[in-house]
């Protein structure tokens, strides 16, 4: 499975306000909720926090990969935001997040979500790659230098 198959465009956008890890997760679970038929924003930010509860979704070298399986999802399903400034996200080199990348995951797909997080943290861990998706002016390049960048 490709990035390109589970991050559509509209799932793209740049100078998100951050603040704080919550007040990401949340705007991003209404960002998603919004693009997504049939699940809620509170249901996909349980799910995140769930997830974050576990340990930080926070990659290093700025990025973080929130992710949560659910059963109303239907397919995988992703969203990358580039913040206006970054935030502390507890992440395992205690670097500050300007870089997102969630995915929401239907229940039964498994092996999918652990290929698809493989891709997404391959990709981000590519400096190039990063300052590319940090110097993007538009939802258009941040999201083909995410998905153009590999097939």
């Amino acid at each position: 499975m490709k990035l390109i198959d589970v991050l559509p465009l509209e799932n793209t956008a740049l100078n998100i306000p951050g603040g704080s890890k919550k007040r990401v997760l949340e705007n991003l679970s209404h960002f998603l909720s919004e693009r997504m038929t049939g699940i809620d924003s509170d249901e996909i930010y349980q799910g995140l926090l769930a997830r974050e509860r576990l340990g930080s979704t926070g990659i290093g070298d700025g990025v973080a990969i929130p992710h949560c399986r659910m059963s109303s999802c239907s397919k995988i399903t992703g969203a990358l935001l580039k913040l206006e400034d970054p935030i502390d996200f507890d992440a395992i080199d205690s670097e500050p997040v300007d870089l997102v990348f969630a995915l929401i995951v239907p229940e039964e797909q498994n092996d999918e979500h652990l290929q698809v997080l493989s891709s997404i943290a391959e990709l981000l861990q590519e400096e190039e790659v990063r300052a590319q998706l940090r110097q993007a002016s538009s939802t258009e390049h941040l999201y083909h230098t995410a998905t153009g960048h590999r097939d």
